[in-house]
């Protein structure tokens, strides 16, 4: 299994709790915080496009 390649996502703070990404070669995506590395959630990209886009309508998010 080739090795994960984990990018911090822009959004996140140097100095807060960070959220990371990466593709798997099945192509779905897995999310993790810094706090847990060990801990991930796997999601489709589809799936993933529909939570960036409800997150940046909820109140409060800056968008």
């Amino acid at each position: 299994m080739p090795e994960l390649h984990w990018q911090k996502s822009t959004y996140s703070q140097e100095a807060s709790a960070c959220v990371y990404v990466a593709a798997t070669y099945t192509g779905t995506i897995l999310l993790r915080e810094s706090d847990e590395p060990a801990t991930s959630l796997t999601i489709a990209p589809r799936q993933l496009s529909a939570l960036i886009a409800a997150a940046k309508q909820w109140p409060g998010s800056g968008h």
